[in-house]
């Protein structure tokens, strides 16, 4: 889990700054345990390669959220943890967009370059702390949608075979980033997950009438198949 540094935090991380990332300035290829995270045991903190205070939390704590929402809230819980998600997403981006230029001082924009490339600079913090592996489907963007698997995902992991979709904090991180990074209105449903005895997770991320369509084809028994070959073969509610 990470957090956004409050202000006497962000005066520690550029002390952890200037003893760690600084050695090493244009080492971008942070990819393991070490590079990536500072453990701060004298003061008892972790610190990532981009300055960001992390928490390390057990499955419990995972639980514990999931089923104290539901207890409070009942079926809206899965809106909350959405929501939560969406804004986690649009605060992120925003990070993400200063970050890169700093990161990397490539002459381009961000927005200009390959969008592959780009994403996978995005995402490699998650994978890092915990939040699963991912692949993205950039096939049917020019119709409006596209697919991200996320493997290995946090919360389905934790919560197990439950027989429906859990990762509703993945969904809402995935429509807040990319409706901030393009500027566009994006919503995003998870259409197969771990929880449901599937091998890795898969969302949907686009149009609202996209959205709107799977979740009906959800509700209906389609598979996350089904709703693909549909959407990809123009079939949308009228």
């Amino acid at each position: 889990m990470t957090l956004t540094p409050t202000a006497s935090e962000r005066v520690a991380a550029k002390i952890t700054k200037n003893l760690w990332k600084s050695k090493y300035p244009k080492k971008h290829d942070h990819y393991t345990l070490e590079d990536f995270f500072h453990f701060d045991v004298e003061n008892g903190s972790i610190t990532d390669w981009n300055e960001a205070r992390n928490v390390l939390v057990t499955e419990d704590f995972i639980i514990g959220l999931v089923e104290g929402l539901e207890e409070e809230v009942g079926a809206a819980s899965s809106v909350v943890m959405y929501n939560i998600g969406k804004a986690w997403g649009i605060k992120d981006a925003e990070f993400f967009e200063k970050w890169f230029q700093e990161e990397y001082q490539y002459p381009k924009d961000v927005h200009d370059m390959n969008l592959l490339y780009v994403l996978e600079a995005w995402w490699w913090p998650f994978t890092a702390q915990g939040w699963g592996n991912w692949d993205v489907d950039l096939s049917e963007q020019k119709n409006g949608f596209m697919f991200v698997n996320i493997f290995d995902s946090a919360v389905a992991r934790t919560l197990g075979d439950v027989g429906k979709p859990v990762c509703h904090i993945y969904a809402g991180l995935l429509a807040g980033f990319f409706s901030r990074f393009i500027n566009k209105p994006l919503n995003c449903i998870e259409i197969q997950c771990y929880s449901m005895g599937e091998t890795y997770c898969k969302f949907l991320l686009g149009k609202q009438d996209r959205i709107d369509a799977a979740a009906f084809w959800l509700n209906e028994g389609a598979s996350a198949r089904d709703i693909e070959k549909r959407l990809i073969n123009g079939e949308y509610l009228k």
